[in-house]
């Protein structure tokens, strides 16, 4: 259907844009955590060991870190919804690779490459986001797209996980790549354009990363975030060997986990919109609050359950908060800022992941991942509390957005 080339937009045109952007938020979230559930389908069909198979995993979030800033750089000067459009087909693509990759070498080059586009998809679906509903509402149009991946956690994940057993792990991407085309659709038929900055070119929005405010907001959500990541990457053993609930309740505990999560990030786009800052904070305390109950009640099922519940409320709290935080302190580059989110959150997914892994390792037991976690978020929230409190700069003053075309026209 034909869009209005006024920004912002309301009612129908409005909650169809938001929803495109949503689609894209599941199909990525789908293919980031669905190799976590595929791993032994995965090495079995290519005859590599399960440890090995992980590093597809960590050549995904490899490709969020490096993709996020440099596309959302490389792309300054394109309308953001051309933007958009070129980094779906990337993704498309990359899952696609993925589903003929012959050999475990070619499959993490195909992960890594699928997770190029991934945090400069959000970062400039956010500033698009924004732009549709009116800054007023950032953090709920964020979180609607946001929104997205959290319903991946709780529904796209363990469906592939499903398949992958039922049918084989390669038709899962299959599934991937068709979210990323209907996607593609969907932006091309419901988002409108946008003009990009005026002025902006590579160089500012590389001169854009000589920020102060905008590391000191980068470094607390690498910190912080990586909290989360230390109970989570191990949350599997937790239950089974800790907690003692049987492994077929794994996959209904981690569905209820994305549900807290999705209800975390509708909460805390409502928050922001009060208090960017204050939301962070918050975030941040009440995951430290979340990660001490789980080292205490680790141990005892219903309470272990709601812990982790908990955990995906607060951690998409702190997230989404972080997310608009970092678009606030970085407003002559929002794509660029809210893109460096992912690259900070998938640092925290590193992070974490290792250091919880080092006290496994040192025979400290399932539980002591959510003291390390509860010490890594402790020093995040120190951070913006000694150092990350600047208050955001104004906002540059836009161009008018650029006319969009008819739905489903050529570019």
């Amino acid at each position: 259907m034909p869009q209005s080339s006024t920004l912002p937009l309301a009612g129908t045109p409005a909650r169809l844009a938001l929803l495109a952007l949503a689609l894209g938020g599941f199909g990525l979230g789908t293919t980031e955590f669905a190799t976590m559930g595929l791993l032994p389908e995965i090495a079995a069909d290519l005859d590599a060991s399960i440890p090995a198979t992980g590093f597809a995993i960590t050549a995904y979030a490899l490709g969020v870190v490096v993709g996020a800033p440099t596309l959302a750089a490389i792309g300054a000067r394109l309308d953001r919804r051309v933007l958009l459009l070129w980094l779906l087909v990337g993704f498309t693509v990359a899952n696609v690779a993925s589903v003929f990759a012959p050999s475990l070498e070619t499959l993490v080059a195909a992960r890594f490459l699928a997770g190029l586009p991934h945090g400069a998809f959000f970062g400039v679906g956010a500033v698009l986001g924004t732009a549709v509903v009116g800054p007023e509402r950032r953090g709920r149009a964020v979180s609607t797209m946001m929104a997205g991946l959290t319903i991946a956690c709780a529904v796209g994940v363990p469906l592939t996980a499903i398949v992958g057993q039922a049918v084989g792990w390669r038709w899962s991407f299959v599934g991937v790549g068709a979210i990323g085309l209907a996607t593609l659709l969907a932006v091309r038929a419901w988002v409108p354009g946008l003009a990009p900055l005026p002025g902006t070119t590579v160089r500012t929005e590389i001169g854009a990363l000589r920020n102060r405010a905008l590391w000191i907001a980068f470094a607390a959500g690498a910190i912080g975030f990586g909290g989360m990541f230390a109970v989570y990457s191990y949350v599997k053993p937790l239950l089974t060997d800790v907690t003692g609930l049987s492994v077929g309740l794994v996959p209904l505990v981690l569905a209820l986990y994305g549900l807290g999560m999705t209800a975390g990030t509708l909460l805390g786009g409502r928050l922001a919109d009060r208090s960017v800052l204050g939301t962070v904070v918050l975030g941040m305390v009440s995951t430290i609050v979340v990660l001490v109950a789980v080292a205490l009640v680790g141990a005892q099922p219903v309470p272990a359950v709601v812990a982790i519940v908990l955990l995906g409320v607060t951690s998409q709290v702190l997230g989404l908060s972080l997310q608009t935080r970092l678009m606030d302190v970085s407003p002559a580059a929002p794509s660029l800022g809210a893109a460096l989110c992912h690259s900070a959150l998938n640092l925290g997914n590193a992070s974490g992941a290792f250091l919880g892994g080092l006290v496994i390792d040192a025979g400290l037991g399932y539980l002591a991942p959510a003291w390390v976690g509860a010490g890594l978020t402790a020093v995040g929230l120190l951070v913006v509390l000694t150092v990350g409190r600047t208050p955001a700069p104004a906002p540059a003053p836009r161009a008018p957005a650029a006319a969009p075309e008819p739905a489903l026209s050529a570019s």
